[in-house]
Protein backbone atom coordinates (compact mmCIF):
# COMPACT_ATOMS: atom_id res chain seq x y z
CA UNK A 1 0.00 0.00 0.00
CA UNK A 2 2.82 2.42 0.86
CA UNK A 3 4.41 1.66 -2.49
CA UNK A 4 1.22 2.68 -4.30
CA UNK A 5 0.93 5.90 -2.27
CA UNK A 6 4.60 6.72 -2.97
CA UNK A 7 4.13 6.13 -6.69
CA UNK A 8 1.00 8.29 -6.63
CA UNK A 9 2.94 11.19 -5.08
CA UNK A 10 5.78 10.78 -7.60
CA UNK A 11 3.21 10.85 -10.41
CA UNK A 12 1.49 13.90 -8.88
CA UNK A 13 4.79 15.79 -8.58
CA UNK A 14 5.69 14.88 -12.16
CA UNK A 15 2.35 16.17 -13.47
CA UNK A 16 2.63 19.49 -11.64
CA UNK A 17 6.07 20.04 -13.13
CA UNK A 18 4.60 19.86 -16.62
CA UNK A 19 2.41 22.91 -15.96
CA UNK A 20 4.20 26.08 -17.06
CA UNK A 21 3.44 29.76 -16.54
CA UNK A 22 2.85 32.23 -19.34
CA UNK A 23 4.02 35.74 -18.56
CA UNK A 24 2.42 37.53 -21.48
CA UNK A 25 -0.63 39.75 -21.17
CA UNK A 26 -2.36 39.90 -24.53
CA UNK A 27 -5.45 41.89 -23.65
CA UNK A 28 -4.36 44.42 -26.29
CA UNK A 29 -2.17 44.83 -29.36
CA UNK A 30 1.37 45.87 -28.49
CA UNK A 31 4.95 46.21 -29.67
CA UNK A 32 8.17 45.79 -27.72
CA UNK A 33 11.11 48.12 -28.29
CA UNK A 34 14.32 47.98 -26.26
CA UNK A 35 12.69 45.87 -23.50
CA UNK A 36 9.73 48.24 -23.14
CA UNK A 37 6.11 47.50 -23.99
CA UNK A 38 4.01 49.96 -26.01
CA UNK A 39 0.24 49.71 -26.53
CA UNK A 40 -0.95 50.30 -30.09
CA UNK A 41 -3.29 53.30 -30.33
CA UNK A 42 -5.61 54.59 -33.04
CA UNK A 43 -3.68 57.87 -33.26
CA UNK A 44 -2.11 58.65 -36.64
CA UNK A 45 1.13 60.65 -36.70
CA UNK A 46 1.82 63.11 -39.51
CA UNK A 47 4.92 62.13 -41.55
CA UNK A 48 6.55 65.54 -40.85
CA UNK A 49 6.53 64.69 -37.09
CA UNK A 50 8.44 61.45 -37.62
CA UNK A 51 12.09 61.37 -36.54
CA UNK A 52 14.79 58.82 -37.29
CA UNK A 53 14.27 55.07 -37.55
CA UNK A 54 15.09 53.44 -34.19
CA UNK A 55 14.38 49.78 -34.87
CA UNK A 56 12.01 47.21 -36.31
CA UNK A 57 9.97 44.19 -35.33
CA UNK A 58 12.36 41.23 -35.10
CA UNK A 59 9.76 38.66 -34.07
CA UNK A 60 6.01 38.44 -34.66
CA UNK A 61 3.52 35.97 -33.24
CA UNK A 62 -0.22 35.95 -32.73
CA UNK A 63 0.14 33.04 -30.30
CA UNK A 64 0.26 34.02 -26.63
CA UNK A 65 3.66 33.49 -25.06
CA UNK A 66 6.73 35.37 -23.98
CA UNK A 67 9.21 36.42 -26.66
CA UNK A 68 12.51 38.26 -26.75
CA UNK A 69 13.73 41.11 -28.92
CA UNK A 70 11.63 43.78 -30.63
CA UNK A 71 8.45 41.75 -30.63
CA UNK A 72 4.88 42.47 -31.70
CA UNK A 73 1.59 40.62 -31.59
CA UNK A 74 0.13 42.85 -34.32
CA UNK A 75 2.86 44.01 -36.72
CA UNK A 76 4.84 41.63 -38.90
CA UNK A 77 8.59 41.09 -38.76
CA UNK A 78 10.37 43.99 -40.46
CA UNK A 79 7.80 46.65 -39.48
CA UNK A 80 9.80 49.79 -38.65
CA UNK A 81 9.85 51.84 -35.42
CA UNK A 82 10.49 55.60 -35.50
CA UNK A 83 11.02 58.39 -33.00
CA UNK A 84 8.30 61.03 -32.77
CA UNK A 85 9.85 64.51 -32.89
CA UNK A 86 9.63 66.21 -29.50
CA UNK A 87 8.46 63.04 -27.70
CA UNK A 88 10.69 60.92 -25.47
CA UNK A 89 10.85 57.25 -26.53
CA UNK A 90 9.89 56.38 -22.93
CA UNK A 91 6.52 58.04 -23.62
CA UNK A 92 5.69 56.95 -27.17
CA UNK A 93 7.12 55.87 -30.52
CA UNK A 94 5.68 55.56 -34.02
CA UNK A 95 5.19 52.38 -36.01
CA UNK A 96 5.15 52.54 -39.81
CA UNK A 97 1.92 50.83 -40.82
CA UNK A 98 2.27 51.55 -44.54
CA UNK A 99 3.96 54.10 -46.79
CA UNK A 100 3.27 57.52 -45.27
CA UNK A 101 1.04 56.11 -42.49
CA UNK A 102 2.43 56.03 -38.95
CA UNK A 103 0.62 54.86 -35.81
CA UNK A 104 1.43 56.11 -32.32
CA UNK A 105 2.19 53.44 -29.71
CA UNK A 106 2.20 54.52 -26.05
CA UNK A 107 4.65 53.36 -23.39
CA UNK A 108 3.15 50.78 -21.02
CA UNK A 109 6.16 49.78 -18.86
CA UNK A 110 8.76 47.06 -19.03
CA UNK A 111 7.85 44.08 -21.19
CA UNK A 112 7.05 40.92 -19.21
CA UNK A 113 9.81 38.98 -20.95
CA UNK A 114 12.55 41.40 -19.93
CA UNK A 115 14.74 39.35 -17.63
CA UNK A 116 12.45 36.36 -18.19
CA UNK A 117 13.15 35.54 -21.79
CA UNK A 118 11.81 32.03 -21.91
CA UNK A 119 12.95 31.37 -25.46
CA UNK A 120 16.57 32.41 -24.99
CA UNK A 121 17.81 32.01 -21.43
CA UNK A 122 17.29 30.01 -18.25
CA UNK A 123 15.21 31.57 -15.53
CA UNK A 124 14.93 30.58 -11.87
CA UNK A 125 11.18 31.24 -11.82
CA UNK A 126 10.78 28.56 -14.45
CA UNK A 127 13.48 26.15 -13.23
CA UNK A 128 12.66 26.29 -9.50
CA UNK A 129 9.66 23.90 -9.61
CA UNK A 130 11.73 21.36 -11.56
CA UNK A 131 14.60 21.72 -9.08
CA UNK A 132 12.29 21.20 -6.09
CA UNK A 133 10.60 18.27 -7.84
CA UNK A 134 13.97 16.64 -8.52
CA UNK A 135 14.99 17.03 -4.86
CA UNK A 136 11.67 15.51 -3.72
CA UNK A 137 12.02 12.65 -6.18
CA UNK A 138 15.59 11.94 -5.06
CA UNK A 139 14.41 12.04 -1.43
CA UNK A 140 11.60 9.58 -2.09
CA UNK A 141 13.92 7.22 -3.96
CA UNK A 142 16.50 7.47 -1.15
CA UNK A 143 13.89 6.66 1.53
CA UNK A 144 12.53 3.78 -0.56
CA UNK A 145 16.00 2.28 -1.06
CA UNK A 146 16.94 2.80 2.60
CA UNK A 147 13.77 1.04 3.76
CA UNK A 148 14.28 -1.77 1.24
CA UNK A 149 17.89 -2.39 2.32
CA UNK A 150 16.97 -2.44 6.02
CA UNK A 151 14.73 -5.51 5.58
Amino acid sequence: MRKIISLFFVFLIGCTLLISTTYADWAYAFVVYDGNSYIVSETHIEPNKIGKKIGEVTEYSDREGTYSGNFSNQFLKGTEYYEIKGVNTKDAIAVKKSEGLFIKVNYNGKYGASGKQVNSEYNWQILLPYFIGAILLIGIIYLFLKKRNSR
